[in-house]
């Protein structure tokens, strides 16, 4: 894939990789699979993607299902599960299906390149990759490094940037305390959203709601 990569509240280098401030006491990071990458990238070649998203960080195997609770109330939010889906600009992809309280479902589009990017390739009813002007993005890196930012997808009407903002933090959720973690700073036109992911598990926590189980694929 060729390099370009943008990103809101970061400086946009040469190398095609988004960095941002990591204070003068940080040394400076080794490269991780960011580097050399096309974000949003406007034509995919199906040949470098994989059948299976096995990134540690984002793991969608069919058949996993996550369930979360308002870590206020305690009171359920949302149901996540893995299926197959359709393909996408010619690419295969996988299937997270968000079933919120209400009922309302959404399905998101998601596919692993070879070196283990995990990229958003749509959001069914919404928009698909090389449709209308979209652009699949970048959904999880294969190795996320702090200060790292990418642009998650570009299409009409969506501007969506992520911002690694912590690496290894100790986390409690409901479920279990996770310290190999990895924390996303979302940003996108309704404010910033905070994501922390679990290595092997996938996403345990945002700003309101925490896992309170997680069934992984058998």
């Amino acid at each position: 894939m060729r390099t370009r990569a943008t990103a809101a509240l970061a400086a946009l280098t040469l190398s095609g990789v988004v960095l941002a401030g990591c204070g003068s006491a940080s040394a400076p990071s080794a490269p991780t699979g960011v580097d050399g990458l096309v974000i949003p990238t406007p034509d995919p070649d199906p040949a470098d993607f994989v059948a299976r998203i096995d990134n540690p960080w984002l793991p969608l195997a069919v058949g996993s299902r996550w369930e979360y609770a308002d870590l206020a109330t305690g009171a359920a939010t949302l149901t996540v599960t893995v299926e197959a889906g359709p393909s996408v600009d010619g690419v295969a992809t996988t299937a997270l299906v968000r079933t919120g309280a209400d009922g309302t479902v959404v399905r998101d589009l998601y596919a692993q390149d070879r070196a283990g990017n995990v990229w958003w390739f749509g959001r069914e009813g919404q928009w698909q990759a090389g449709e209308g002007g979209a652009e699949a993005g970048l959904a999880m890196p294969a190795a996320p490094r702090f200060g790292d930012g990418f642009r998650t997808a570009s299409a009409p009407g969506l501007s969506e940037v992520a911002t690694v903002d912590a690496r290894d933090e100790e986390v409690t959720v409901p479920l279990a305390t996770y310290h190999r973690t990895v924390t996303l700073d979302v940003e996108d036109a309704t404010g910033v959203r905070v994501e922390i992911y679990a290595r092997g598990v996938g996403l345990v926590r945002t700003d309101e709601a925490g896992l309170v189980a997680y069934d992984e694929a058998r």
